[in-house]
C-alpha cells in the first residue's frame, strides 16, 4: 500500500472524529487480551483487514504478501466477569514471492500460478475476569479456548490443525495510560509429525493512551515464542509489534496500526485497519 494511500486513510478517520459517541469495550487493532469485559447482554461485532509483507510460510515453503480479508470477531458479555468469543480470517489470499524451501506437504497450487486462498482457521474462547483492578494492584483475568481446523493445507496457507491457548491477563491504569499483558501457554498440533505437539509461550505486552474522548494511541509487542531446539515444522515462533490508532466517528469505533514482525517467519511489515460495534442485543438471565 502506497504511503499516499496511507495518509489519505488516516486522514479520513481524524476528519470523522469529529462526532462523539459513548465509550465502549475495544479490543482492535491489538492482539493482547484486556482484562475488561463485555457488559452482560452486549455483543461486539469487530471486522477488519490486513495486509503483511514478505511472510514465509515453513508448512508449504512458500514466501509471499498476505492479505486477509475479513478478520472478523463477535463477543459476547455472559456476566459481569465472564465473556465468550469466535472469531477468524474469511479469506487469505497471498501473492506468492518466492518457494523459499521445498513444501513439507503436497500442494494443490499449479507451477505457473503466482497466488493462491484459502479460509482462516476460526477460534472460540472464554475471557473470565478474576479480580478488579485497585489502587495498587492490578485487574487479573484468565482466558482459554481453542482453534479450530477450518483451513486447506494444500492451499499453502494454513496448517489445518487443532490447537489450544490459554493465558493470564494483567492490566493498570496510571491516569491515561492502560498497560495490560498476557502470559501463557499454547499447545500446537504438529502439522507432518504424528503424535507430536509444540508447547510453545505466549506473550503480549500492550499500552493505549487516550488523547481524548475520540482518540486513543494504541501499541504492542504480542506472538508466540518455541522453547525447542528442533521445533516441529508449522509450530514456529512467530510475533509482532504494532503501533496505531483508535478513532470514535460516526457511531463506531475505527482502528488503524503499522505491523512489524519480530521472528524469522513474521511479516517484514504490514498494516491493519478495521472497525468495531457494539450493542446490548440480548437480554441477561438473572
Amino acid at each position: 500500500m502506497k504511503p499516499a494511500t496511507l495518509r489519505t486513510m488516516f486522514g479520513v478517520l481524524i476528519i470523522l472524529s469529529a462526532s462523539h459517541i459513548p465509550v465502549m469495550a475495544q479490543q482492535r487493532p491489538l492482539i493482547t487480551e484486556d482484562v475488561d469485559i463485555v457488559k452482560p447482554g452486549s455483543v461486539r461485532f469487530e471486522v477488519g483487514l490486513e495486509f503483511q509483507t514478505d511472510r514465509n510460510f515453513p508448512l508449504s515453503g512458500l514466501n509471499g504478501d498476505l492479505t486477509r480479508l475479513g478478520i472478523v470477531a463477535i463477543t459476547i458479555g455472559l456476566a459481569p466477569n465472564v465473556e465468550v468469543e469466535s472469531g477468524g480470517v474469511l479469506q487469505n489470499y497471498l501473492s506468492i514471492n518466492r518457494q523459499y524451501q521445498p513444501s513439507a506437504i503436497p500442494l494443490q497450487l499449479s507451477r505457473a500460478t503466482n497466488s493462491t486462498h484459502d479460509w482462516g482457521d476460526f477460534y472460540v474462547a472464554t475471557k473470565i475476569k478474576l479480580r478488579r483492578e485497585t489502587r495498587r494492584g492490578p485487574a487479573l483475568g484468565y482466558r482459554f479456548g481453542a482453534e479450530m481446523p477450518n483451513s486447506n493445507q494444500a492451499r499453502g496457507i494454513g496448517i489445518n490443525q487443532t490447537n489450544f491457548f490459554a493465558t493470564v491477563i494483567a492490566s493498570k491504569h496510571f491516569g491515561r495510560l492502560h498497560v495490560f499483558g498476557n502470559l501463557g501457554l499454547g499447545i500446537l498440533t504438529a502439522p507432518v509429525d504424528p503424535f507430536t505437539q509444540n508447547d510453545v509461550l505466549l506473550y503480549g505486552l500492550a499500552a493505549t493512551y487516550t488523547v481524548n474522548d475520540r482518540l486513543t494511541m494504541v501499541g504492542e509487542v504480542n506472538g508466540r515464542y518455541s522453547t525447542r531446539n528442533n521445533t516441529p515444522l508449522g509450530t514456529e515462533s512467530d510475533g509482532a509489534a504494532r503501533l496505531g490508532a483508535r478513532i470514535r466517528a460516526a457511531g463506531l469505533m475505527w482502528d488503524i496500526a503499522g505491523i512489524r514482525g519480530l521472528h524469522h517467519n513474521s511479516p517484514r511489515g504490514g498494516i491493519t485497519f478495521g472497525v468495531t460495534y457494539e450493542a446490548k442485543l440480548l437480554e441477561p438471565v438473572k
